[in-house]
């Protein structure tokens, strides 16, 4: 289930080269802090080639920050549509979380400078956020037509699910000790699916 766009290899290994050595820059020294003399040391390319494949230094932290968000959502929507069982939640949180883990320098550069780039954040937002949001939203509203979710609003059930997925993501490196191992983070895998399913009042009679 293709999502969103991914560049394809064939759109050039020097562009790819680029965009891997900015992600790394930026997570590092930021965005300010990076010139586009480090940026083509460190891809190994000649500093004009970065200008033959992009407009600026600022086109290539929004290209870096989308790109990044397209590849973890569309695995993310892409394992929602494939689930074997709606209530498989726990599953999806675990492999998230991992993969959040995995692409630590992603986030950094995206939360870092998001807030100082109001056009870079409306791209987000526009580009990878509403269209995550939308196939979340159609997710959910076929298993409340299905009767396995409770009737309510399934674009707010989306977006509550889809901040969870995003604290799952940072809980290896801000919830949970440093190192925690594989048991503790299924326990909080399990944990974030419990509660989204059932929530967190214990069931009476009344």
């Amino acid at each position: 289930m293709q999502i969103f766009r991914r560049p394809s290899p064939s759109e050039g290994e020097p562009r790819s080269r680029i965009l891997q050595a900015a992600q790394r820059l930026f997570a590092r020294r930021g965005f300010d802090g990076t010139t586009t003399h480090d940026l083509a040391e460190a891809a190994g390319v000649a500093e004009g080639t970065l200008f033959r494949h992009f407009e600026n230094k600022k086109a290539i932290l929004v290209e870096v920050v989308t790109q990044g968000w397209v590849e973890i959502l569309t695995d993310l929507l892409t394992e929602l549509s494939e689930m074997g069982s709606y209530k498989a939640i726990a599953q999806v949180m675990k492999k998230r979380m991992l993969n959040l883990h995995q692409n630590a320098d992603l986030l950094r550069v995206c939360f870092m400078e998001a807030q100082f780039h109001p056009d870079l954040r409306d791209r987000i937002q526009a580009e990878v956020i509403v269209k995550m949001t939308d196939v979340a939203e159609a997710f959910f509203q076929t298993a409340m037509e299905r009767g396995i979710y409770r009737p309510m609003n399934p674009r707010v059930v989306a977006q509550v699910f889809l901040g969870m997925f995003t604290v799952a993501g940072f809980s290896r490196d801000t919830l949970m000790p440093e190192q925690s191992s594989p048991d503790a983070m299924k326990e909080m895998a399990e944990g974030i699916a419990d509660i989204f399913l059932n929530g967190v009042l214990a069931q009476t009679s009344e």
